[in-house]
C-alpha cells in the first residue's frame, strides 16, 4: 500500500487541499482529507506544497528520443518506457502517412506486447494519421503515400485490433462512409490535413467524426466568409478539438480564445511530438523526412513545421502562461477530456476510487516530481 499525505488533490470534481490518497494493487483505493484512516502498513508519503494530479494522456506522440515509430514502429515499447519522466501515463502512438503496411506492423508490435520487465506509459492503441488526407494539405507528410479512403482499406480497424483515433480529410471522395464505418466500431474519427468548408466539415461531424486534429494546423485558415473546417469545429459542441499550444504552432493569443471558447470540457491538448523530443538539435525522421530542429522547432527543408518538439508537462505550462487557466483546468484538458473522448474515463483520466493508479506529483508550477502507472513508481526527480 502507497499514501500520499498533505497533497492538494485534483479530482473530477473539485480541488481538495491537504488531501490524502491511498494506493493499492495498482488501484486508487481511497481519497479523502486528512483524517482518512490510514493502513498501517502502508509507505506514506508527505506531498506537503505538492500536487498529485491524474496520469497525462498524449493523444499525438509520433515519437521521442531519438526514435520515430513510422520509421520504425518496434520502437514504441522504447519510447513508451521514458514517457513517465514528462508525466505521461497513457499515450497514441501516432503512425503518420506511410504505406498501410507499415500500420499493420505498428498494429502487430502492440499485439504482441511489451518485451519481458518492461514498464512505461501504456499505449492505448495506434493514432493513424493519414493516408486519406488532403494532398493540398498534407503539411511533413509524404504525398507518394497518400490515397482516398476506402471501405477496404480500413476493414477490420477497430479498438480490439489497437486502432484507436483516425485522422482523414472529411471531404475526400469515400469519406463519409469511412466515418461511419468507422465510428460505428468505436473508432473516433478525427477532421485534419483538409481543406473542408463548414458544410463538408459538418457532414463529416454529422457522419460521427468527433475530433478535430491540431486545430488551425494543415487547414485553412478561418475566414469571416468561409469559415472551413476551424469553425465548424469551434462550433459542435459534439467535437472535442486538438491543440499545439507550443507558441509556434498557433499564436498564444488565439490559444487563449479557443480556451474561452471551449474550456476544459472541449479542448485537448497534444505533443504531436516526433523524435526530437528529448533530445539536443540536430536532424531526426519524421517518417520517410529528415527534420532540421533546432531549441523550439522542427522543420522541413521548405520552412514546413513537422511535428513538436515539447513534451507534454512543458506543452501545460506554456498552455497556462498563455491562458492563465488553473492548474487544475489546465490538467484537465490532458485527463479527463481524452479520457472521455477515448472512452476509457472509467479506468483512467482522474482521481477517484477505483480507477487505475496512473498519478502525476507535481509542483504548483506544473513541474513532474513523480510519475506512477497502475501504483508503480517509474519516474521520481528531485
Amino acid at each position: 500500500m502507497l499514501v500520499y499525505r498533505h497533497a492538494t488533490l485534483i479530482t473530477p470534481d473539485e480541488v481538495i487541499e491537504n488531501g490524502s490518497l491511498i494506493v493499492g494493487d495498482g488501484r486508487i483505493r481511497a481519497i479523502g482529507g486528512p483524517d482518512l484512516p490510514l493502513p498501517g502498513d502502508a509507505d506514506v508519503i508527505d506531498a506537503k506544497g505538492l500536487v498529485l494530479a491524474p496520469g497525462f494522456i498524449d493523444l499525438q506522440v509520433n515519437g521521442g528520443f531519438g526514435l520515430d515509430f513510422t520509421a520504425d514502429p518496434a520502437t514504441i515499447w522504447d519510447v513508451a518506457a521514458r514517457l513517465p519522466r514528462y508525466g505521461v501515463t497513457n499515450f497514441l502512438p501516432t503512425i503518420i502517412t506511410s504505406p498501410l503496411e507499415t500500420i499493420h506492423q505498428a498494429q502487430d508490435v502492440l499485439m504482441a506486447g511489451p518485451p519481458p520487465g518492461w514498464s512505461g506509459a501504456r499505449p492505448l492503441g495506434l493514432h493513424v494519421e493519414g493516408p486519406f488526407l488532403n494532398r493540398e494539405k498534407k503539411g511533413a507528410h509524404n504525398p507518394d503515400y497518400l490515397r482516398p479512403p476506402e471501405l477496404a482499406d480500413v476493414a477490420g480497424w477497430s479498438p480490439d485490433s489497437f486502432i484507436r483515433l483516425v485522422t482523414l480529410a472529411p471531404e475526400l471522395p469515400g469519406a463519409l462512409d469511412v466515418i461511419d464505418a468507422l465510428a460505428t466500431r468505436g473508432v473516433v474519427v478525427s477532421a485534419g490535413h483538409s481543406t473542408a468548408s463548414f458544410e463538408a466539415a459538418a457532414a463529416g461531424f454529422d457522419s460521427g467524426a468527433r475530433y478535430a486534429t491540431h486545430l488551425f494546423n494543415a487547414m485553412p485558415a478561418l475566414h469571416h466568409r468561409e469559415p472551413g473546417l476551424v469553425a465548424a469545429a469551434l462550433a459542435d459542441s459534439r467535437v472535442t478539438v486538438g491543440l499545439i499550444p507550443d507558441g509556434l504552432h498557433v499564436h498564444p493569443a488565439l490559444v487563449n480564445l479557443v480556451w474561452q471558447l471551449l474550456g476544459r470540457e472541449r479542448l485537448n491538448l497534444v505533443t504531436d511530438a516526433m523524435a526530437a523530443m528529448g533530445m539536443s538539435p540536430g536532424e531526426y525522421l519524421l517518417g520517410d523526412f529528415r527534420v532540421t530542429v533546432d531549441e523550439m522547432s522542427a522543420r522541413l527543408p521548405d520552412g514546413t513545421l513537422a511535428g513538436c518538439v515539447l513534451s507534454l508537462d512543458a506543452i501545460l505550462r506554456a498552455f497556462r502562461a498563455f491562458t492563465g487557466a488553473s492548474l487544475a483546468d489546465a490538467v484537465a484538458t490532458v485527463t479527463t477530456t481524452p479520457a472521455r473522448l477515448l472512452g476509457v474515463e472509467d479506468r483512467m483520466g482522474s482521481l477517484r476510487p477505483g480507477a487505475a493508479a496512473d498519478m502525476v506529483l507535481l509542483t504548483p508550477e506544473g513541474e513532474v516530481i513523480e510519475t506512477l502507472v497502475a501504483g508503480e513508481r517509474l519516474y521520481r526527480g528531485r
